[in-house]
């Protein structure tokens, strides 16, 4: 992924020196299980750890790449001169995908854990913004058009919800991709102990894959990708929610604009959310690995390589870009403006039209039947919609066959905001828990 949507500490995740420090631990730790269980010469692990905390010559491997054609072989091969006669036992009944699978859980382990910490400060920024707006009363639309009243602590709330959802699937996840396999070149252990597979995973903090080929099965890494997915699915839902709230006939929220920023290069009025589309854009990156994860999943036989392309690009740029668009929508949530006496301009504009489906309602239980009483509530609906100056409550209270039903005051009453918004502590609740 390119440095404009990267953050440092998970570029540092994918980084060709940590790969390496990750393959040389895997190694390590494998030559400290087989010391342990009698399978090489005791002493072996001290000289192997004498090439532990070495600074990667990234260009020397990259050259012994090009004569072997195989990264793990020049990885090996480099290692070597530093550990001595004992690097023939370093990498002993291994197959090179027990390291390149192993290291790549553990890559993306570690990219959730990021990746998690990132959704926790968005949550927290979310709770607070719906808390300030609790009762912050708004139009609500449905199909782009007004619908009934809501609050903009309700729309934050859901936000919350969701992504409160979305680290739940985010932790379920990493413990999905939390496997290693350690069992040689079909899975068998032919050459190797499984208790060496269960010494390094325990070292790593991972679980034994429970039944390998020569890879750990693919389904696990197409759910996990399949997670980011929906991760940023909610984001880019809340950030179409922001740039429909931030339209010139609408401005009820927008990101934050800040001094010295410019919209437009012909135009010096403009004040774009162009955050908000970023994290369109970007979401649309994120997804874009679901398709090739799943292809993953049919290898051939006990493998093949063609998975191998797809997650050495899918890893680092599905993580590196949620993990991006994470944080900068943490920011557009901190920094948002809201507009409390825009949304009361554009509520008002609906000249009282949301409170149709209460007097619909209110007619039914006068026992006027349902079809009646829409038919005759949508006849001043549509007048009401229709012209420039009518209220919909003052035209109701002038039809007959609705006064020999409902008195001017039960008309008032229901035309209340109250009426809408008496239920948000409730949700509120549902959502946050009771203080």
């Amino acid at each position: 992924m390119i440095n404009r949507y990267s953050r440092p500490e998970m570029t540092k995740v994918w980084s060709q020196k940590e790969k390496y420090r990750i393959w040389f631990e895997i190694e390590a730790y494998a030559c400290e299980a087989m010391e342990q269980i009698g399978l090489i010469p005791k002493g072996t692990t001290s000289d192997v750890l004498k090439a532990s905390g070495i600074d990667y010559d990234i260009d020397e491997i990259d050259n012994i790449e090009k004569v072997t054609k195989h990264d793990v072989i020049a990885f090996l091969t480099y290692l070597s001169k530093f550990i001595g006669e004992s690097s023939r036992f370093v990498h002993q009944g291994l197959t090179s995908s027990d390291i390149l699978d192993t290291c790549l859980n553990v890559q993306l382990v570690n990219a959730s854990n990021l990746l998690e910490k990132g959704l926790h400060d968005l949550l927290t920024a979310l709770r607070e913004r719906a808390f300030e707006h609790k009762d912050t009363v708004c139009i609500g639309r449905s199909h782009g058009i007004f619908a009934e009243p809501t609050t903009f602590g309700l729309k934050l709330a859901q936000a919350y919800a969701e992504m409160q959802r979305n680290l739940q699937r985010l932790q379920y996840a990493k413990v999905e991709i939390s496997t290693g396999a350690l069992s040689g070149a079909v899975g068998t252990f032919a050459n190797i102990d499984p208790k060496v597979e269960t010494l390094v995973c325990k070292k790593l903090n991972l679980r034994p894959e429970t039944i390998s080929t020569q890879v750990i099965p693919r389904d696990r890494h197409a759910m996990f990708f399949s997670v980011l997915a929906i991760i940023a699915s909610s984001i880019e839902r809340i950030a179409t929610e922001i740039r429909h709230l931030s339209r010139s006939e609408v401005l009820e929220a927008e990101e934050n604009f800040s001094a010295g920023q410019k919209g437009s290069s012909a135009m010096p009025h403009k004040r774009n959310p162009v955050l908000t589309e970023n994290l369109t854009g970007l979401a649309r990156l994120v997804r874009m690995a679901v398709i090739p994860a799943l292809e993953n999943i049919s290898l051939w036989h006990e493998r093949d390589i063609s998975h191998s392309s797809v997650e050495r690009n899918i890893g680092p740029d599905a993580t590196i870009t949620l993990d991006f668009a994470i944080t900068r929508l943490t920011k557009v949530i901190n920094e948002l403006r809201v507009y409390p006496e825009n949304m009361k301009k554009n509520m008002n504009q609906s000249k009282g039209l949301y409170n149709s489906q209460q007097l619909l309602l209110m007619l039914t239980q006068k026992g006027v039947s349902r079809e009646d009483a829409y038919s005759v509530v949508q006849k001043i609906a549509m007048s009401v919609w229709n012209s420039k100056d009518l209220d919909f409550i003052k035209e109701a209270q002038k039809d007959d066959f609705i006064k020999s039903y409902v008195d001017d005051n039960e008309l008032l009453e229901i035309s209340k905001l109250e009426y809408h918004t008496k239920f948000v502590d409730t949700l509120f609740n549902r959502v946050f828990g009771t203080k």
